[in-house]
């Protein structure tokens, strides 16, 4: 069955009224108050997202379970696992097969098996993507800002010619879900200036630090500075939104600044080693892996790299879990890994903070939670005779892994613990959304609690300005 239109509609509707809402709130304001922002005692200067966009299962990943072999008649209810357990270079910590690379850097990485998500009624990839990326429910009456704006926000730049907030392999066209998307990448009530720097193709990057081709950076400059004439002469002031219109001019500003930089030879994965260009190089993920690297280097602040998320497509199994996922886990594991090595080399993954993270988990026969079920969107026959209903197809919202790398986290860690019997539900330690946010912005230095003036109200960086660091993942 696919993803409800009517539901997908009605997430554009409140989506586009609370793009509207902000726009016309005005110049947010950071609420004072005490520690709000701690550089000094930060424990990373950088944030990198690798995002598994679709639903990535946690028992086919970083939680292996008894292993369940294909066998036609075999019963829906009896698979755990589809993939063999793998040891890792830590004792305690086990993988599944085909992530022997990632399970070679484990002694640098936390793990946390128990990470529960929000029960947001009928399963939507994009209503969970909202909430995972700005941790805030939609609907909302305000345009909510992503995790990297408010990094972005709060921080401000490492380097000041390196764009805040970078958004990389995420393309639009042709995705069934573009517009719901855009609706969560954005920097909402903060404006235009801490909002993404999109690069959908990584072999592509230096062309957006470039003046289009055939055209001249005089002229370049000259439409640059006629669409800013324009932009200040436009009626926008009229409607109030002074701070919205100022913001986009400086985030134009900011974008510009780049073309004449150095830093803009980061973007350019020409000029890196043809060995390491061929081992990050697994497609558009590994790349984007790469080109976080030589950004991470050259002094970004947030850094997201998404394995792309299209409905039906990719993580998204909702068909032939097991054949797709051996796939999946071939594109991530080696420029995962070769990430993690290089940047601990240069010594800089101690200042940059890794979380690997997805919208929810998936199982064979659960939908949402097992006391919280939802109505089923796949079709998933009690008995297996057919290789494409093997694998883990139903979106499971009752646990998930999360893998974080560096800022500070505990090396060799493992936190949580989920059943050992489907559908390996969060059993110990479960950690929230809003308590993960809060933990990565303790990793950053922003506190929970760091808000700005919305509506004559505060809006935090995590909801209601409730989040809980959990100490207990770092060193």
């Amino acid at each position: 069955m696919r993803h409800s239109d009517a539901s997908r509609r009605d997430f554009l509707k409140t989506a586009s009224a609370a793009t509207l809402g902000a726009l016309a709130a005005g110049a947010p304001q950071v609420v004072s108050g005490a520690d709000l922002v701690d550089k000094p005692n930060a424990k990373a200067d950088t944030l990198i997202l690798l995002w598994m966009g679709g639903g990535m299962a946690h028992t086919e990943t970083f939680d292996p379970k008894r292993h369940t072999p294909f066998k036609k008649g075999m019963k829906a209810a009896d698979v755990v696992s589809t993939f063999p357990t793998i040891d890792t270079n830590v004792d305690h910590i086990k993988l599944t097969q085909h992530l022997e690379n990632i399970g070679s850097v484990m002694d640098k990485a936390t793990l946390i098996r128990s990470h529960v998500v929000g029960d947001l009624g009928h399963i939507l990839h994009s209503r969970h993507q909202y909430h995972w990326h700005t941790g805030y429910e939609p609907p909302l009456t305000v345009t909510a800002p992503h995790l990297g704006a408010w990094v972005a926000q709060a921080l401000g730049p490492n380097n000041d010619a390196i764009p805040s907030f970078i958004d990389i392999g995420q393309p639009y066209e042709g995705n069934g879900e573009a517009e719901e998307l855009k609706a969560f990448q954005t920097a909402g009530v903060l404006g235009s200036e801490y909002g993404p720097f999109r690069i959908p193709e990584p072999t592509q990057a230096v062309e957006a630090v470039r003046p289009p081709a055939g055209m001249s950076r005089k002229r370049f400059r000259a439409r640059y500075e006629a669409y800013k004439r324009m932009l200040k002469a436009s009626p926008i002031a009229e409607h109030g939104i002074d701070y919205q219109r100022e913001s986009l001019l400086r985030s134009l500003d900011n974008a510009y600044k780049l073309l004449d930089s150095p830093a803009a030879k980061a973007f350019d994965l020409s000029l890196e080693p043809k060995a390491s260009y061929e081992t990050y190089n697994t497609g558009r993920f590994g790349l984007g892996c790469l080109l976080a690297k030589r950004l991470t280097e050259a002094g970004a602040r947030f850094i997201e790299v998404t394995t792309e998320y299209i409905p039906f497509k990719w993580w998204d199994t909702h068909d032939n879990g097991h054949t797709r996922l051996a796939k999946l886990k071939q594109m991530i594991d080696r420029p995962i890994a070769q990430l993690v090595r290089d940047l601990a080399k240069t010594g800089r993954l101690e200042r940059t903070l890794i979380v690997l993270a997805s919208e929810f988990s998936r199982s064979v026969l659960v939908e949402g939670k097992t006391d919280k079920p939802v109505r089923d969107q796949v079709q998933q026959p009690a008995v297996i005779n057919d290789l494409k209903f093997f694998g883990m197809h139903r979106h499971f919202t009752g646990a998930g892994s999360v893998l974080m790398f560096g800022g500070g986290v505990k090396q060799g860690h493992l936190h949580g613990q989920t059943a050992e019997e489907s559908p390996c539900t969060t059993i110990a330690d479960p950690v929230t959304i809003t308590d993960l946010h809060a933990s990565i912005y303790k990793a950053m230095g922003v506190s929970p609690r760091y808000a700005i003036e919305v509506e004559k109200r505060p809006f935090y960086v995590t909801k209601d300005g409730k989040g809980q660091p959990i100490d207990a993942l770092f060193a």
